[in-house]
């Protein structure tokens, strides 16, 4: 049974505990299936988190890999379309794990602008919809540690010619996390929620070589 590797941040910045590290947590181990899932927990650090992913790639040669983050703020389950070769996290006011600002910077200077994920989104989005978990195209992954690891890892899967897709679903805050002051409006989502949609998705992705030509309606601007 060829594995799929899942991974999931650490907390970071205003966010004490991120739903990524939760759900890959939760999901570590399960067959779901034809995959195996094993998981990794990533530090939310510019370069280092290229570097772990990179190496968890090798040791395990999956055929997937499925990368996940928090974007605080969205309703939905996101799947992301496009990651960008741009870093950017002064917008945000935010530092990654170790302190560092980027702005402006690339993470592969020789690279292209942007990497197109080869995950099924429609597929995956379609599947979670179908489990009644709210869910979504993205084309929008942000310029900070999760759009950074996404390009850095399609960049490497493009340098090496490997065959293996890759890409990222964003999760809205946890609940305990939208209850903070800071953030109380905000969204949230469970993580036993977040894991039924995530199941269906992972389903979709062994059931889909190529993606679904089928239009997925949206609302989402972002």
């Amino acid at each position: 049974m060829k594995p799929i590797l899942l991974t999931g941040f650490e907390a970071f910045g205003n966010t004490p505990v991120n739903p990524a590290q939760k759900l890959t947590e939760a999901l570590d181990g399960e067959k779901i299936g034809n995959m195996q899932v094993v998981s990794r927990i990533i530090p939310n650090t510019f370069f280092e988190c290229i570097d772990v992913v990179r190496a968890a790639i090798d040791e395990l040669q999956p055929d997937n890999v499925v990368m996940m983050g928090e974007y605080g703020g969205r309703s939905m389950m996101t799947v992301e379309r496009i990651a960008q070769n741009l870093n950017d996290g002064t917008r945000y006011g935010l530092r990654d794990n170790e302190g560092r600002s980027m702005q402006g910077e690339l993470t592969a200077p020789d690279g292209p602008a942007a990497y197109y994920t080869t995950l099924p989104v429609r597929a995956m989005v379609r599947a979670m919809r179908g489990e009644g978990i709210p869910a979504d195209i993205s084309d929008v992954a942000g310029t900070f540690c999760c759009n950074h690891l996404m390009y850095g890892i399609l960049h490497h899967i493009a340098e090496n010619s490997l065959s293996i897709r890759a890409g990222w679903v964003h999760l809205p805050h946890l609940p305990e996390v939208a209850a903070l002051d800071g953030n109380l409006g905000a969204p949230s989502m469970s993580v036993e929620t977040a894991a039924t949609g995530l199941r269906a998705a992972i389903t979709a992705i062994g059931a889909h070589r190529e993606d679904s030509n089928i239009p997925i309606s949206s609302l989402l601007q972002i």
